[in-house]
């Protein structure tokens, strides 16, 4: 493939105008009779420079471009494919190491102080195509884990001090002991894709760029807990997300990755979708499961907890789509690799959805315990129009606002607890001067409201 051009096709390219995009490139193709491959994928996070591509030629890696119209294809795709020439116009970095003067996407602001775990293949490889995956070292993770045991698994992930991404941050090795330990004839594995806080789009971002990850880590867990069914819960207004999903897994069903005697082994495990209805209460892991059953997406008390009494009274494991899609890379490289990133408390990488008054709006994963300021200004490329700072929103509607006061304090689960926000599931709002306070707390209160039936 000497000729490949690699378009920005996830929901936030969508919305830029990428298909307007592809129908000039196919126009290019047909008209030039030329052998090109196109090759859609995720959103590689840069949501500002959306609609992108990235263009492979003469043997050096791809090449991205941001913020393209129509017009600017032809131009475009004659200068490289025909002369060898790389515009600067709409450059945005190398994917890959730079060359001829053009530099790596790596060094770019928005990339530069990022760490990819859970985002490593996302906007880089095909979604619905397998090989790509396993092109990447997909599934050795899987191969790895199915020559240990279970109880292996799960201290491998204990040890790597990896807690929840959905919000809550409990450690995840001990949730998977609990349900392992817990007695029962069956057990289920749920991933809670249901994401419903205003401002986040990290899960959906995943889902659509590479749901096969995810899968694999829910083959892991599900190994580990001793499930043999899975249920992936996504609200119904995902359906690009939805769609990749329903590929995805009937790709690795024919490649004998889900269902009966997996890789070869005794282990029996497929997975479901779950289409919920877009009830923001539903992203609470009782209501969820009342939810699967056909019943009233409503909280119920705890004890007991799901991992005792969940779906249809068996024990229950609920993961985030972040959590269960950084498994892979904590069986392959390791407990001590992954926590040695982070804090002492809060170990790893966290996926912020940025977006509001700022810059750079996009999606960024950072090692946990950097600051907010260096999120917001070196990554987010600060407040637009000259404006001043105000504050960020994090942890959705269950969250708070930070003032400018909070900037240099770090990014973990128990900082932010401090300062009387939480993490949440990842979505950072910044606002500026001209933000009216009372009018976001006026919004967030009616959210909540209007979601939970007014109680």
């Amino acid at each position: 493939m000497d000729r490949v051009i690699y378009i920005g096709a996830a929901s936030c390219g969508h919305a830029a105008g990428i298909v307007k995009i592809i129908e000039s490139i196919d126009r290019y193709i047909v008209d030039r009779e030329m052998n090109i491959t196109k090759v859609e994928v995720g959103c590689f996070g840069m949501c500002k420079y959306e609609p992108m591509i990235y263009v492979q030629s003469h043997g050096n890696p791809p090449v991205i471009y941001g913020n393209l119209t129509p017009d600017d294809v032809e131009g475009l795709l004659d200068g490289i494919f025909n002369r060898g020439e790389y515009p600067k116009r709409n450059f945005l970095g190398v994917l890959g190491e730079g060359f001829d003067g053009l530099g790596s996407i790596d060094d770019h602001p928005m990339i530069r102080l990022q760490k990819r775990i859970i985002l490593e293949n996302v906007g880089q490889i095909d979604p619905m195509d397998i090989t790509h995956y396993l092109a990447r070292g997909g599934f050795q993770a899987l191969e790895k884990v199915l020559s240990s045991s279970p109880q292996d698994v799960i201290d491998e992930v204990k040890r790597s001090g990896l807690r929840g991404r959905g919000g809550a941050g409990f450690p995840t090795g001990m949730k998977w002991q609990f349900c392992r330990d817990a007695k029962g004839d069956r057990k289920y594995l749920i991933c809670n894709a249901d994401e419903g806080d205003p401002g986040a789009f990290m899960d959906r971002s995943v889902l659509e760029g590479d749901p096969f990850r995810l899968i694999e880590g829910m083959i892991i867990a599900a190994y580990a807990i001793g499930a043999d069914t899975g249920y992936i819960y996504i609200r119904k207004e995902y359906p690009l997300a939805i769609l990749r999903l329903h590929v995805a897994i009937r790709e690795a069903r024919s490649r004998g990755l889900l269902g009966k005697n997996i890789l070869g082994s005794d282990l029996e495990f497929d997975i479901e979708i779950m289409e919920g209805a877009g009830a923001f209460v539903c992203g609470e892991e009782t209501a969820l499961i009342a939810s699967i059953m056909g019943e009233r997406g409503m909280p119920h008390p705890r004890p007991p907890y799901p991992a005792q009494q969940g779906l249809w009274g068996y024990p229950t494991n609920i993961n985030n789509v972040k959590t269960l899609s950084t498994v892979p890379a904590i069986v392959n490289r390791g407990a001590e690799w992954y926590s040695s990133i982070g804090t002492e408390g809060t170990k790893g990488t966290a996926v912020f959805a940025l977006t509001g008054k700022i810059g750079n709006s996009g999606l960024v994963e950072v090692p946990m315990g950097i600051s907010l300021r260096k999120i917001i200004f070196d990554i987010g490329g600060g407040i637009p129009n000259g404006k001043k700072f105000k504050a960020v929103q994090t942890g959705g509607p269950s969250g708070g606002c930070l003032p400018e006061s909070a900037l240099d304090r770090e990014v973990d689960f128990e900082s932010l607890k401090e300062a009387g926000t939480i993490m949440g599931s990842g979505g950072m709002i910044v606002m500026d001067e001209d933000t009216c306070m009372v009018d976001v707390a006026h919004y967030f209160l009616s959210f909540t409201q209007e979601e939970s039936c007014g109680k």
